[in-house]
């Protein structure tokens, strides 16, 4: 059984957060004072999701990831209603992220309750030394998507 529970960021895999974001020097960055959530099979950390406060009324999702060899389970989907539930719990009113303009992230995203506040034009393109690609097509673009919580 997969239980769900908050970690601390010293804790969290590096491993599983690059499955998320390719950038080890972004992830340092936003790990840091950060809410961490993990996914666990027994002992083992299959899934994390790190979250920041903005301010008193908004946390940023900066990465979720799911170890590979447990994608597509619907754990991810679980663990993002989790990580919602304890932020509306902490007093969070509204959650924000940003993901690439298209993908199955985008779609992910969305099935939760996320939409589309606004557009990073060429994000990937400044903020990444290498280009990301997903189904041959180039992320260039940020999506900022927000999700009010109940």
């Amino acid at each position: 059984m997969i239980e769900f529970k908050t970690i601390s960021s010293e804790s969290v895999p590096m491993t599983l957060l690059l499955e998320a974001d390719p950038s080890e020097i972004a992830i340092k960055k936003y790990l840091a004072d950060s809410a961490c959530f993990g996914a666990f099979d027994g002992d083992e950390i299959i899934g994390v999701c790190v979250s920041k406060s903005l301010n008193i009324s908004t946390s940023e999702i900066f990465n979720i990831a799911i170890d590979p060899e447990y994608q597509q389970k619907g754990i991810g989907s679980k663990l993002l209603q989790f990580v919602l539930k304890e932020l509306t719990t902490i007093g969070y009113s509204k959650v924000e992220l940003g993901t690439g303009s298209f993908g199955y992230q985008l779609s992910f995203y969305q099935r939760h309750d996320f939409r589309v506040d606004s557009i990073l034009k060429d994000f990937f393109l400044d903020n990444y030394d290498d280009e990301i690609f997903e189904n041959g097509i180039q992320h260039k673009d940020m999506l900022r998507l927000v999700c009010r919580l109940r």
